[in-house]
């Protein structure tokens, strides 16, 4: 693909999603069902019991995927037009993949204030609400808030998303190499979004040995240079013994490296200097931290990237469409971190014991298996945690994705 194609094929188009109706207006009989007088009937029921809104209109499949275009991709802070194609193509995949109805809403907003008033006024609309491509430290504070204040599910996924894709494959190549999870120590390099997301989720799923980096090495209790009150909470749980240092001082004997930074921050040295057989998540985005290679020849026993052109790609597609169309089918509240925990586990069982190998330990992106896995695991968890007002129908959540089908 080159950046000439790329103008061509979103210009063709101008730009890849449209509306559509689900009913035909072929007469007037339709036209009166569709808007005046029959609208009106459906309105005063949803007047009377406001929870009728679900089941007389699409807010039940309607997500709203949310930006100010302060982190758009690896492009920064470019703004919400520029990154209106991005929520265009998280639209796509949406429906394509979860058969999930999604429209952007690129915010002119300055500060989480705005965010935060501009998401709960537009919450009747919709049934679920994306937060994407937003700099940290906001992105915590919108998301934080957002949850308290609605009753609707609300993901970061630039977090959350990132933290279930790289669990799903930490916890294969974990199986792969014969170490358990509690038992192995981690070191996250990048203290954004996603890093200070996945240190939080590894807890969760029963990690022990967490060690945090940024730009300024080692993250510590007590340190005040380049920190803040995300990183001070991370503290609290990461780097019990208070190393200080640099990345590769933390990496010496772990057994596990996650990049979620940037290009070339990850060395062969480091790698080597780990324990033996060492898993190398590089995610950064559009380059890895380290090359895949070079990361194999300096001793690596698992590599894994965000990007396509390698084995094991972390791709969040494996991901969202599942866990809300999931959430979705049980109009669930929230999605907390024990449907996120069965969303890592739904993607990381797809591959057997027998299939497992250095080059596969996370599912391709195009599976048609992941997105009725991961929503069904989903479903399940926000029933069984009691965030779900409905119960769960197999069929009806299978029922709604299109995919591979």
């Amino acid at each position: 693909m080159t950046r000439a194609e790329a103008l061509r094929y979103h210009e063709r188009y101008g730009g890849k999603i449209e509306v559509n109706p689900k009913t035909r207006v072929r007469d007037s009989r339709d036209l009166s069902l569709a808007y005046t007088p029959g609208v009106a009937e459906p309105c005063l029921e949803i007047a009377k019991r406001p929870a009728d809104v679900y089941r007389y209109t699409s807010k039940g499949n309607m997500i709203a995927i949310m930006t100010d275009g302060t982190r758009v991709l690896g492009l920064g802070p470019i703004g919400p037009r520029a990154g209106l194609p991005v929520m265009e193509g998280k639209a796509v995949l949406f429906k394509k993949f979860a058969g999930v109805d999604a429209f952007p809403l690129c915010l002119d907003v300055k500060t989480p204030d705005e965010f935060v008033e501009t998401a709960v006024r537009v919450e009747p609309a919709f049934g679920g609400i994306n937060l994407e491509d937003i700099a940290t430290p906001h992105c915590f504070e919108i998301e934080a808030r957002l949850k308290e204040l609605l009753d609707i599910p609300v993901f970061h996924d630039d977090q959350h998303g990132t933290s279930i894709i790289a669990l799903a494959g930490l916890l294969n190549a974990l199986r792969l190499t014969q170490r358990r999870l509690e038992d192995s120590s981690f070191v996250i390099n990048g203290s954004g979004a996603a890093g200070i997301a996945l240190a939080h989720f590894l807890r969760f799923a029963g990690a022990r040995e967490i060690t945090m980096c940024d730009r300024a090495g080692l993250i510590y209790q007590g340190r005040t240079e380049h920190s803040n009150k995300y990183k001070d909470e991370v503290a609290r749980f990461t780097n019990r013994a208070g190393r200080r240092g640099t990345l590769a001082d933390a990496v010496k004997g772990a057994d596990v490296l996650v990049g979620l930074s940037a290009p070339g921050t990850i060395t062969p040295a480091m790698i080597r200097s780990m324990a033996d057989g060492p898993i190398v998540f590089a995610l950064a985005n559009p380059e890895p931290e380290i090359a895949p290679e070079a990361a194999i020849e300096a001793g690596a026993a698992v590599v894994a990237t965000g990007r396509s052109d390698y084995a094991n790609q972390a791709n969040n597609v494996l991901g969202f469409p599942g866990v809300f169309r999931g959430a979705l089918d049980v109009r669930a509240r929230r999605i907390n971190e024990e449907m996120k925990l069965a969303a890592a586990r739904a993607i990381a069982s797809l591959i057997a014991d027998a299939e497992l190998s250095a080059n596969y330990v996370i599912p391709s992106p195009i599976d048609p298996r992941v997105v009725p896995s991961v929503a069904l695991a989903v479903a399940q968890a926000a029933v069984d945690t009691g965030v779900a007002r409905e119960p769960l129908d197999r069929e009806r959540v299978l029922g709604h994705i299109t995919y591979g089908k």
